[in-house]
């Protein structure tokens, strides 16, 4: 018979299995010889009291054969069946591209950017030179923005779709079979690219189409159904159904739809800096002890705090991550967050923003680009304020709260460099107060937060879409066109690798559905 059980360990000891079967047998009164082996089902760090140990959820095959999991999965040949149009090559369209062939359907994926491999080198430009290709960056190209920030699966959208079915396919394609039981699952950005170069590889296998540095200008249109696209180039792809998977920051996507009096709408989003704390620290005051020792990994953290009846929380928070220059134009500075596999860097960052409803923005709400307007403009005054070349405005936590430039800048991450300015005058002032004032909350929700040893970096400002593309609950098309199905962040109904590739592969049923 096949028993689960929970059981709890320190350090050390999570990942000896003569350890988990002696606790198993144990926890269920029976001698260790009848434990012929044993699964972790879920794994998490429990730092709430003095001692941090490993919780698990483990499956024990009792007087009876250890059965291990395959993640193997057989797609069918799907070259000469109905087409179905992905635009865009995120997570949201290459999961969406997966369930088309899983349903019969032959995905053919148009995306703006470069394959991963590619990718690199105008990342480097970013990094080194402080050049954008518009084209080609942390946001645009095969993986979107997750492949080269960071790969966190951490997701609390468990409703929308089968988070256990995106992570299996994570491992087919070569992820650690950890994703499939840590409570905070992560690939890193040094192993996502492969993976996604196995899944492209897959979707041309089973006859599916991938056509990279392709620009998608307009939607063919008749009669209140879609037909297909229309290329920069001026060529046209037919077919009767487009998953539109563009992503956050395709505002040129949405000026099209614009352009084609074709429904959209402004949308609520969150905008701040980006803080980073020696790792340490963070580690210090999650785990109550000077040192974490060989056996934890650099700790994480969630706050969130309301101010002025406002949401002010972190985001995106990368244990042992650098900061990135996310700008998708020349003239505006953007930054997120990424870590590697093994989260080894020195530094702890993470987004932390103001939601932003409509109301706060002048403008009539009918308006549907005043939020993505708004957005631009913290942008392109954080950019001035850096002084070009992607360098970016930066002061010191308790330097921002008392309102003081700071005299230096800390040792950080952010490889285009940081210029001392005061943030406050380049962020909205109700923004800027809101977030001086959760500062000195946060620091006595964990112990040494609040610290001028922190540097705060503008602007995160890419949290989500500014911009919501509608469509029906049930059928999931756009109420306005049939067959054209908006997608994951872009369109407003994700907020990260996982529930946007649940979207794409909710999408791809539905089309499938339809056709």
């Amino acid at each position: 018979m096949v028993k689960e059980v929970e059981i709890v360990c320190p350090p050390g000891q999570h990942e000896d299995e003569t350890v988990i079967k002696e606790l198993a047998s144990a926890s269920l009164k029976i001698p260790v010889k009848k434990i012929n082996g044993v699964k972790i089902v879920k794994r998490s760090i429990d730092a709430r009291g003095r001692r941090v140990v490993y919780r698990m959820q483990v499956q024990v095959f009792v007087d009876e054969p250890y059965q291990a999991d395959h993640y193997t999965i057989k797609y069918p040949d799907v070259s000469n069946a109905k087409p179905v149009i992905i635009v865009g090559a995120g997570p949201a369209g290459l999961f969406a591209a997966l369930q088309c062939i899983e349903s019969g359907l032959k995905p053919i994926i148009i995306e703006r950017g470069k394959d991963v491999k590619q990718r690199r080198r105008d990342l480097a430009n970013i990094n080194k030179q402080g050049l954008v290709n518009t084209e080609s960056n942390y946001c645009f190209g095969e993986g979107g923005a997750g492949t080269y920030s960071d790969g966190k699966l951490y997701t609390r959208s468990t409703k929308r779709g089968n988070v256990n079915q995106v992570l299996k396919a994570f491992v087919a394609h070569g992820a650690d079979e950890d994703i499939l039981v840590d409570a905070r699952p992560h690939i890193g950005t040094n192993k996502l690219p492969q993976i996604i170069t196995a899944m492209r590889e897959t979707i041309l296998n089973a006859g599916g189409e991938v056509h990279f540095n392709k620009k998608v200008t307009s939607l063919l249109v008749s009669f209140g159904k879609i037909n297909g696209v229309e290329l920069e180039s001026g060529e046209k792809i037919e077919a009767k159904a487009v998953i539109l998977a563009t992503g956050h920051s395709a505002r040129d996507i949405f000026e099209m739809l614009h352009r084609q009096n074709i429904l959209i709408e402004a949308k609520p989003f969150a905008l701040g800096v980006r803080i980073e704390h020696p790792q340490e620290i963070i580690d210090r005051a999650q785990y109550h002890c000077d040192s974490r020792g060989p056996y934890l990994p650099p700790s994480y953290y969630s706050l969130v705090e309301q101010v002025d009846s406002r949401g002010v929380f972190s985001f995106c928070m990368c244990p042992g991550g650098i900061i990135a220059p996310c700008s998708t134009d020349v003239d505006e500075i953007v930054v997120n967050g990424w870590s590697p596999s093994k989260r080894n860097n020195p530094y702890a960052n993470s987004g932390t923003v103001v939601q932003i409803n409509l109301q706060d923005v002048q403008g009539s709400d009918a308006d549907p680009f005043k939020m993505l307007r708004f957005q631009q403009q913290v942008e392109q005054a954080a950019f001035r304020a850096g002084g070009g070349k992607l360098v970016a405005p930066a002061q010191r936590m308790v330097d921002f709260f008392e309102g003081r430039l700071s005299a230096d800048l800390p040792q950080n991450s952010y490889l285009p460099g940081t210029k001392s300015v005061q943030l406050n005058e380049v962020l909205p002032g109700w923004i800027s107060e809101r977030l001086r004032k959760a500062m000195p909350v946060f620091g006595k929700k964990m112990k040494g937060y609040y610290t001028n040893e922190a540097i705060l970096v503008g602007v995160e400002s890419r949290t989500s879409s500014p911009v919501k593309i509608p469509r029906d609950k049930e059928t999931l098309q756009h109420p306005q066109i049939a067959g054209l199905y908006p997608c994951g962040e872009g369109a407003g109904y994700a907020g990260g690798i996982i529930s946007a590739a649940i979207d794409g592969i909710n999408c791809a049923l539905a089309a499938a559905k339809t056709l």
